[in-house]
């Protein structure tokens, strides 16, 4: 038995773990096939750019670590269930972090919001009231309704005129969108605080299925370890929290899902100020249709030389992005037949038709 703890900054999800609203997963890292140290060694079947930031970053997204794909697992998982929605006006795939390759499908890509104000951002000027402002919105439809012979001009006044009359029907749907608990005054918290208030406003939208896109950056720390790890842990901490809160104020804790990924964990040994680039990590998984308070895989051996490292303080990852990702997609609704087309390595790690969850942190 491990006796396991969490950082001290993370009080707020700690209070979330008690209340069987978090798990964690041990150990979880790009695998093209299961992998042992011998296999690393001898370099079969593993992940490209493996302690490539750009490579693992894209590989979370696509889950797909063996050769480079064109699209994500959440496109591709768009691809299969929009026509849940009962408007394909605005994407099912919303992003609080501009493009990202996780929600590009062979038909769907992200629309991207921002985090302030009514989270759209139109033609300027276009909305205005003053006499330049009319004269302008007036010379600006006159090139959009023009029928062109160009094809590329075409395309482009196609584009235009969907892309604004997509940010007239989010901003004003979006508008009567107010969320009473508080959020703090970080970046992450407000980009979370709207998505909490995106998903108010859902129906408005048309739009019964959801993912969001959220990016929290710097957590590269080779260089004061510990005084930007405290830091950072305490605003993840909150907003998460918060989040969880403003979803409990809506009513659909059991109807929203928050998991995180990165593109490595660190390493267990030091530079002497930080740590580097690794391979197995930790995730957590967050609402009321998690099978909380529990910590699922096999947690690994912190010994430098053990059946668990590989070399420079890297541990080998026991659990597969695949096997995380598709239980999360068998949740979501996805039929297990379809997960092979989400994941193509899945049938290394987990068979769909026993019936079985590939880990078991997802209520069913």
């Amino acid at each position: 038995l491990h006796q396991l703890g969490l950082h001290p900054a993370m009080s707020e999800l700690k209070e979330l773990f008690d209340q069987e609203k978090l798990a964690f997963i041990c150990n979880v890292g790009t695998l093209v096939q299961p992998t042992t140290r011998s296999d690393y060694f001898n370099r079969n079947h593993l992940p490209m750019g493996l302690f490539s930031h750009a490579d693992q970053d894209k590989q979370w997204q696509t889950s797909v670590p063996q050769t480079a794909s064109s699209t994500g697992w959440g496109g591709r998982l768009a691809d299969l269930v929009y026509e849940a929605n009962t408007s394909q006006e605005i994407s099912m795939n919303i992003s609080l972090a501009g493009k990202n390759i996780f929600q590009l499908g062979s038909h769907t890509a992200e629309y991207s919001i921002l985090p302030s104000g009514d989270g759209s951002r139109g033609i300027t000027g276009y909305d205005g009231s003053s006499s330049f402002d009319k004269i302008r919105r007036a010379a600006i439809r006159s090139l959009m309704e023009q029928q062109y012979q160009d094809i590329f001009k075409s395309t482009y006044a196609d584009i235009v005129t969907a892309s604004q009359n997509t940010h007239e029907l989010f901003s004003q749907a979006i508008t009567g969108a107010q969320i009473a608990t508080p959020f703090s005054n970080t970046d992450l918290s407000q980009r979370l605080k709207m998505v909490a208030r995106t998903i108010q406003v859902r129906q408005q939208l048309g739009l019964k299925r959801q993912t969001f896109f959220v990016r929290f950056d710097g957590w590269d720390h080779h260089d004061e370890l510990l005084n930007n790890h405290h830091a950072m842990l305490e605003v993840l901490s909150k907003a998460m929290s918060e989040f969880q809160s403003a979803l409990m104020e809506l009513g659909l804790e059991d109807r929203v899902t928050t998991f995180t990924i990165s593109d490595f964990a660190r390493t267990l040994t030091s530079n002497g100020n930080g740590t580097d680039h690794a391979w197995g990590g930790n995730v957590m998984i967050m609402g009321k249709a998690v099978q909380g308070r529990e910590i699922y895989g096999r947690y690994p051996q912190l010994l430098l030389g053990g059946a668990d490292e590989i070399g420079g303080g890297v541990v080998l990852p026991q659990v597969s992005t695949d096997e995380y990702f598709a239980e999360l997609a068998l949740w979501y609704g996805v039929s297990p037949t379809d997960l092979p087309l989400l994941f193509p390595n899945i049938g290394n790690f987990y068979t769909p038709t026993t019936g079985a969850p590939p880990l078991g942190f997802m209520m069913s």
